[in-house]
């Protein structure tokens, strides 16, 4: 299977993103969980909470930072996902949306309760 540099370095980031949140305490419950609404790129849990985590990585913030990215159109498709993965794995939890961001100069922007489905 032949992997795009831009897609490598996608699942990089990713990685990064899901390292960080461990140290902070988070568990990785998914990776990349997909439907024909879209893509999660992270499910954690932290205590009593399912958390969706959006990782978003730019190069340069000449046109806006990683977690300016994630509009309105992003975060439907998101909490759309989400309630795919809801239907499929009930549970319990109380549930949030946050975004990871990796910034330039390897700067983390962790932002919780980034957005609240409608």
């Amino acid at each position: 299977m032949i992997v795009s540099q831009a897609s490598q370095v996608g699942a990089d980031k990713e990685q990064l993103a899901c390292d960080y949140l461990q140290r902070q305490g988070l568990a990785l419950v998914a990776r990349n969980y997909r439907c024909r609404r879209g893509e999660i790129d992270l499910v954690m849990r932290e205590a009593r909470t399912l958390v969706f985590v959006e990782v978003r990585f730019r190069r340069s913030e000449r046109f806006g930072t990683a977690a300016e990215t994630v509009d309105i159109h992003k975060q439907r498709r998101l909490a759309a996902t989400a309630a795919h993965y809801l239907q499929h794995h009930p549970n319990r939890l109380a549930c949030r949306f946050d975004v990871l961001a990796l910034g330039v100069g390897g700067r983390v922007d962790w932002i919780k309760d980034a957005f609240y489905a409608e």
